[in-house]
């Protein structure tokens, strides 16, 4: 049998709704799941990187179990993000176009809940949803799981990374024992095996590649660097690569903040993604990104879920991701709908060793690239430059109209000298910046630069512009590698949770939900987490009370934090947030 869509037995609305959207060859991850989960209802584990075409593997099969008669949810969907939900639900909407009946709805928090109720009271066969914003419509009875038939976790990895298994598993324990659960995800920790294996049965498997393994078609680099050299090479990276159309991604908001107007001093345009980034902004951005006028962006790891565009070449690390894991989803980023891309990490000699462990995890072999040279970046810039102008045909008009004042202007010059003048037009600033550039690859072993002030410190970047040093340059964030994008790194000891409040990096809250309530740390964080927009904020020492819970929240963030959590409820108890004293 063939694979294409109509060999799948997809209704021909389905068909047609392919079609308009431009499907014309199903990915390998749909070819596994789509007819397997057509045929059945058995349950099924998908592992599969991100790009590859994992929405349209659930979402089409579970459209087409759809029970036109019954106007009730019968699909539910989970997402890690309100970003990926936005973009799932409107996948679900472009597949199901030809079918009037199917209604769905998307609930997530940072958005007026009662819209959202509204548009449930109306009926509707679909729910999309981030684990919080649901848990909190089935707690108030707005939503209904008894008709439930199917239930998908999507990148379920990331939800727990960012706290929701106790929401993950309170919606599942009110949904029917014989719906069908389809679980896709990027990596399979331990702690997603434990979810399967407590509820789903004897789920058929499926895999796109190997365990943790990272995209075929991506070539995997690193490149080392000095840490007082990071930015530069990162520019130098860039201007060596004249074609890129891609992503650089860093741990925090602030290193993404920091970064972007420094590129962007420097001439480069870029744009930035990171949770300070409001809807309309991303909209904004993503627009210009789609269409190609804005070639690069940076971004944090959640902020860049929902960007959904199959073209990028390459993703630059400026460093590391905390957990290895989410290395696989950036890089995820590139390579996608059978194209090739380039994954290149910047890394100092004392990150080296995580390269290898790397390499171990999604057992792929790194090649070690040098940092560009003056005369490379330079070479590579002309070879760009002219390939663009040989390509160039001029219209009889044009050449008619001036071709005589160029004539005159260059009468009696030899093609020699006409040869250097060009020269010199096309690179004439690019020469002014790198004639004297140092190789940074002999700079290795230079010891480190001594800072008094690190946030006005810094050296000039090799365009003129000022090198910020507020990012530590290959060493750990100040909050001790927590990452914003997960709401903290839960595997701190309770002594370096301390240490963290301590210095002045964190804000202590109040909110009045405890032990009484049902809070646990995951909990709470997962509350903060669905109501919170874009990049999550890190959280520092959790006290947990019968009746209250002191926690330690980032300083940058705690206003936001207490804002959205005004009006939010947990287990029907309204939630009253405040700052401890002092």
């Amino acid at each position: 049998m063939s694979n294409t869509f109509e060999s799948f037995g997809l209704d021909s609305d389905f068909l047609k709704a392919i079609t308009d959207i431009g499907f014309e060859t199903p990915t390998e991850v749909q070819v596994q799941a789509i007819p397997r989960i057509l045929a059945s209802d058995r349950d099924l584990i998908g592992l599969a990187q991100t790009g590859t075409g994992k929405t349209g593997a659930f979402a089409l099969p579970c459209l087409q179990k759809v029970d036109a008669e019954i106007n009730e949810p019968q699909v539910l969907i989970l997402s890690p993000t309100r970003e990926l939900a936005l973009q799932t639900a409107k996948e679900v909407k472009k597949f199901s176009k030809y079918k009037k009946y199917i209604k769905s709805v998307a609930l997530y928090g940072g958005a007026d809940l009662r819209a959202q109720s509204r548009s449930l009271s109306k009926g509707c066969q679909v729910v999309v949803g981030t684990p919080g914003r649901t848990l909190d419509f089935i707690r108030q009875r707005r939503l209904d799981l008894s008709q439930i038939s199917m239930v998908v976790l999507d990148e379920a990895d990331e939800m727990l990374k960012m706290g929701f298994q106790e929401d993950l598993e309170s919606i599942l324990a009110e949904t029917p024992e014989d719906k069908q659960t389809l679980l896709f995800s990027a990596t399979m920790p331990k702690s997603i095996e434990r979810i399967a294996k407590k509820y789903m049965t004897e789920p058929d498997k499926i895999s796109v590649g190997a365990r943790n393994s990272a995209n075929e078609n991506v070539d995997h680099a690193y490149v080392l660097v000095h840490r007082n050299d990071r930015y530069k090479a990162l520019t130098r990276l860039v201007d060596c690569l004249p074609d890129m159309y891609g992503i650089i991604f860093c741990r925090t908001r602030v290193e993404t903040t920091e970064i972007a107007a420094q590129l962007r001093a420097d001439g480069y345009p870029v744009d930035v993604l990171n949770g300070e980034v409001s809807q309309s902004q991303r909209e904004r951005v993503m627009g210009q990104f789609r269409r190609g006028h804005l070639k690069i962006l940076v971004a944090t790891d959640v902020a860049a879920r929902g960007v959904d565009v199959n073209s990028l070449t390459h993703i630059i690390n400026f460093n590391l991701p905390d957990e290895l894991e989410i290395y696989v989803h950036r890089s995820g980023r590139t390579g996608r709908a059978g194209k090739h891309g380039d994954a290149i990490t910047l890394v100092t000699k004392n990150e080296n060793y995580r390269i290898r462990n790397l390499e171990k995890m999604i057992k792929t072999k790194f090649k070690q690239r040098q940092i560009p040279t003056g005369k490379e970046i330079m070479k590579s810039q002309l070879k760009k430059s002219l390939l663009k102008i040989e390509a160039v045909e001029i219209s009889p008009d044009l050449k008619e109209a001036f071709a005589p004042l160029v004539a005159e202007t260059f009468e009696g010059a030899t093609v020699e000298e006409l040869q250097d003048k060009f020269l010199a037009l096309l690179c004439g600033t690019m020469w002014e910046n790198y004639q004297n550039a140092p190789d940074l690859n002999e700079s290795l072993n230079r010891p480190d630069k001594k800072r008094k002030d690190r946030k006005r410190g810094g050296e000039r970047g090799e365009r003129g512009g000022r090198e910020r040093g507020g990012r530590e340059r290959g060493g750990r964030s100040r909050d001790r590698g927590g990452d914003r994008d997960r709401g903290g790194d839960r595997s701190e000891k309770k002594g370096r949770d301390r240490e963290r409040d301590s210095d002045g990096s964190f804000v202590q809250v109040e909110i009045n939900l405890g032990r009484n309530h049902g809070l646990s740390p995951h909990r709470l964080m997962g509350l903060i987490n669905e109501n919170y927009s874009g990049d999550k904020p890190d959280f520092g020492k959790i006290s947990i009370g019968k009746q209250s819970t002191s926690f330690g929240i980032e300083k940058s963030a705690v206003s936001k934090v207490m804002a959205v959590m005004k009006e939010v409820s947990f287990e029907g108890q309204n939630v009253s947030i405040s700052r401890e004293e002092s």
